[in-house]
């Protein structure tokens, strides 16, 4: 087994009691369904619900919204016992992490009161479509536009565009979306708009997409022709917010997925040191090879400082005090050292490491996009640069 962390300082009693509790709920009820999952391409409807029942949903959410009560410790042991579990198709991180903070911060109190409560119980799926096939990292040149309209139907918004990439996209239900508004340029036309989406909905067409890892996430591509949205889902008071609340919000987001690469890191490291001391190779034990310690020693070593990092990036976060510029960096180097550590893991399983019934092929697949998602590293990089 792999050598003790040091202590999360950030870990209250209620933590660790809620990462016990997570672990053998994963273990027990989810792992036994997740190659189903990976084959079927997503994960099912009813699985939000057992996850809202198990208080795995919205735990940073007030409790007078249906949420748990708790701060964004509570998210981060959840995300990171999901990755330990090697459930890389849950898309909860982005529901209660990510997109439940989005209306928590800048709805009004109606649409909190409407929308928070159902997310806890996993009575509605969250996801945000931020993402443009053309526009990738920069958010000032998305193109799916919102114009709105006042007619016999209402006060609304009808929108038409394109987003891709969406994490939740076939069961999402509510869906923040990024849109530009108005005639303002730039970053000051963008407006952050809640599609409320049921079976009468119509203007809405989704693609699943197939990807290298992340196999039973329900990534998608969605299409919006002539969408209509209630005039009053707009969050925020006015049009042209959105730039600044997404400058708001990614710095959590960034740490969620620096939260994943550790957690991906430990299981990754776990199995291989398991498995290097039962697998032989010319009558001994693999782990007795020089070689394969020291490459288990150094993925030992870098493991301990990335979980120091996150460690000390949650507990500033908790005390308002982490800023884009380095939650930036948290993520960057975070992600691409699980993409480092659990190739080199990988490589230690030799041709078993490759064969998808082995978990160490998906967790080396999954950890791959960290590097990606929630902005590109060099993005990261770029961002913390202006900072200096």
């Amino acid at each position: 087994m792999s050598l003790p962390l040091f202590a999360s300082n950030w870990m209250t009693e209620e933590h660790h009691l809620l990462q016990d509790s997570a672990a053998r709920f994963f273990s027990e009820r989810w792992v036994p369904r997740a190659a189903a999952w990976r084959a079927a391409g997503l994960m099912e409807r009813d699985t939000w619900h057992e996850a809202g029942a198990q208080g795995l949903l919205c735990a940073a959410m007030p409790e007078a919204f249906g949420g748990s009560g708790g701060d964004f410790g509570h998210e981060a042991v959840i995300v990171m016992e999901a990755a330990r579990a090697n459930l890389g198709g849950f898309g909860g991180s982005v529901h209660s992490a990510i997109v439940a903070p989005y209306l928590l911060r800048h709805g009004n109190d109606e649409q909190k009161a409407r929308w928070l409560p159902a997310m806890a119980t996993g009575g509605r799926v969250g996801a945000i479509a931020m993402t443009e096939p053309g526009t990738g990292s920069d958010l000032q040149a998305i193109r799916t536009r919102a114009r709105r309209v006042t007619d016999e139907k209402g006060d609304h918004y009808v929108i038409n565009g394109q987003k891709t990439f969406i994490t939740n996209g076939q069961n999402a239900d509510l869906i923040v979306v990024v849109c530009r508004t108005g005639e303002a340029i730039g970053a000051k036309g963008l407006s952050l708009i809640v599609a409320e989406i049921d079976a009468s909905t119509t203007g809405l067409t989704r693609r699943r997409l197939d990807k290298i890892g992340l196999h039973a996430q329900d990534t998608s591509e969605l299409f919006f022709d002539e969408l209509r949205v209630p005039a009053a889902n707009l969050l925020g008071r006015s049009e042209g917010l959105a730039f600044g609340q997404l400058m708001c919000e990614l710095p959590q987001e960034r740490l969620v997925i620096a939260c994943q690469a550790v957690a991906m890191m430990e299981r990754a490291l776990d199995d291989t040191i398991a498995y290097a001391k039962q697998r032989e190779a010319f009558g001994q034990p693999i782990w007795n090879f020089q070689n394969t310690r020291f490459v288990l020693a150094q993925a030992q070593s870098d493991l301990l400082a990335a979980r120091a990092l996150v460690d000390a990036a949650i507990l500033a976060h908790l005390k308002g005090e982490l800023d884009a510029a380095r939650a930036a960096l948290v993520k960057a180097w975070c992600s691409d050292l699980a993409s480092r550590l659990t190739d080199a893991c990988l490589q230690l399983f030799g041709g078993y490491g490759y064969m998808l019934e082995t978990p160490i092929a998906a967790l080396w697949a999954d950890a791959r996009v960290t590097r990606i998602y929630g902005g590109t590293n060099e993005i990261m990089k770029e961002l913390a640069s202006r900072s200096m």
